[in-house]
């Protein structure tokens, strides 16, 4: 038997009320998660029209980029002005510079627009003649070298319209700002539009803005990510074959043989601050090491990759411990437990289980250092470079550049061409990050393995 009797003046007897019932307590906690709920509902919605008004005005902006303005004319390859001698000898062919091919378009220019009587009224020839890309005479110049047979003929041959006439047609260009430009006359854009009408002026798509180097500042027409995308996949190689091997034998070290000790809870300690230090300073590193120290070229993809697999290393190595650890410790013993040594238990059993956490880190580390700028900026990568690497090895030592470096030299012009170009630019490293973070979930489902 006992003393204890049922607790009728408890807090719902007190207050007279019943469990079924909501008390002013009750109501004011629900309130509470219901005005969290709301909080927590319009960040993501906050989020997500950021998000959307981000890739939205980097694909208005940059979508442009990826097609280019044509102009379809008959030119007379004149045997007097391209080769005088009439031997069709290249070496000699070689010496005629843009400056002759240049008067052949512009005539041919000239021609094409009178014989359909589209020249506005009291527009000189000189204008006419300008609407044509500075780069076009030195394109027509490659092909003709490449084809000798060329000369003496009238070949109909697609030309680079200007970069003013090109911003017309995609619409960055318009009748009042030609009024204030003086690379541009409003005549000009008439007369574009009447050229369009008549199909001697269109857009195409532009496989050069991905395939061609970089240009000047007088020829965003033609500038393209060709050097760029070659030098970040340089580097990515590199940081690849340096990073995973040395970052996973660094993490199976200290998590499954290294002894618990000073010594590695000090190395510990490290690789953790490491990660978080800022991308510029590992650019100082390697300006004052591989640089100056070792007297690796500037601007070199031997040098960015070496500065980026050092970037790198901390998050692989975070990154693999952390799959080391989610393996159960139960694998460890049941290998143990049938005869099998601690580095059969280890390569054998535990790091298959934790492949696909390794190489999800791999992959998100490699995304991250394919965007970065800072330390590339300090190593010289910020070079006007035109000409393509060689193939590896020795292309990594060549000059170079990367796409986010890319991306910052454009926005620093000043033609507006070249704010449509670095938009498209951002198109394509999103374009390759989102393809690098798919690899790591298909190859995260393909080598996950359920216990």
């Amino acid at each position: 038997m006992t003393d204890i009797t049922p607790d009728h003046e408890g807090p719902g007897a007190r207050q007279g009320g019943s469990i079924m019932r909501q008390t002013a307590r009750t109501r004011k906690r629900n309130a509470a998660e219901r005005r969290f709920e709301m909080y927590g509902m319009a960040a993501i919605a906050f989020g997500v029209f950021a998000l959307i008004w981000l890739l939205t005005t980097i694909l208005s902006n940059g979508l442009s980029s990826f097609s280019q303005t044509y102009i379809t004319i008959p030119v007379a390859f004149a045997e007097e002005t391209l080769d005088p001698e009439g031997n069709r000898n290249r070496a000699e062919m070689q010496k005629v510079t843009t400056f002759s091919y240049k008067p052949l378009i512009g005539e041919a220019l000239i021609e094409a627009v009178d014989a359909g009587n589209m020249r506005p009224e009291g527009m000189p020839d000189a204008e006419i003649a300008a609407m044509v890309s500075n780069d076009a005479a030195a394109q027509l110049r490659d092909r003709v070298l490449a084809d000798p047979k060329m000369i003496g003929t009238e070949e109909t041959v697609e030309i680079l319209a200007g970069g003013r006439i090109d911003g017309y047609l995609k619409g960055r260009v318009t009748m009042a700002s030609a009024e204030l430009d003086r690379n541009v006359t409003p005549d000009q854009l008439r007369l574009a539009g009447v050229m369009e009408g008549n199909g001697l002026l269109e857009k195409r798509l532009n496989w050069r803005f991905l395939t061609a180097p970089d240009a000047s500042e007088n020829r965003p027409e033609v500038a393209g990510l060709g050097v760029a995308i070659l030098g970040s996949a340089y580097m990515m190689l590199i940081v690849l074959v340096l990073a995973l091997p040395i970052g996973v034998a660094a993490s199976i070290y200290l998590e499954e043989f290294a002894p618990t000790n000073r010594l590695t809870d000090i190395i510990e300690v490290n690789i953790s601050n490491l990660a978080a230090v800022p991308s510029i300073v590992f650019g100082i590193l390697g300006l004052a090491i591989f640089i100056n120290f070792l007297g690796l070229p500037q601007s070199a993809p031997i040098v960015g990759g070496l500065v980026l697999t050092l970037m790198t290393l901390p998050t692989i190595i975070i990154s693999t411990r952390a799959s080391l650890k989610s393996v159960p410790p139960s694998i460890r013993d049941a290998a143990l437990g049938v005869g099998a040594s601690k580095m059969q238990a280890v390569f054998h059993h535990v790091l298959p289980l934790a492949m696909p956490g390794i190489l999800t880190g791999t992959i998100i580390g490699l995304a991250q250092a394919l965007g970065e700028t800072a330390p590339l900026l300090l190593i010289g990568m910020v070079a006007f470079v035109r000409e393509f690497p060689d193939a590896p090895p020795e292309g990594f030592f060549d000059p170079a550049s990367a796409l986010p470096v890319q991306i910052y030299n454009w926005t620093q012009r000043a033609d507006p061409a070249f704010v449509e170009r670095a938009s498209g630019a951002i198109i394509v490293l999103l374009g390759f990050l989102l393809v690098m973070n798919i690899i790591a979930i298909v190859l995260r489902r393909r080598f996950e393995r359920r216990w």
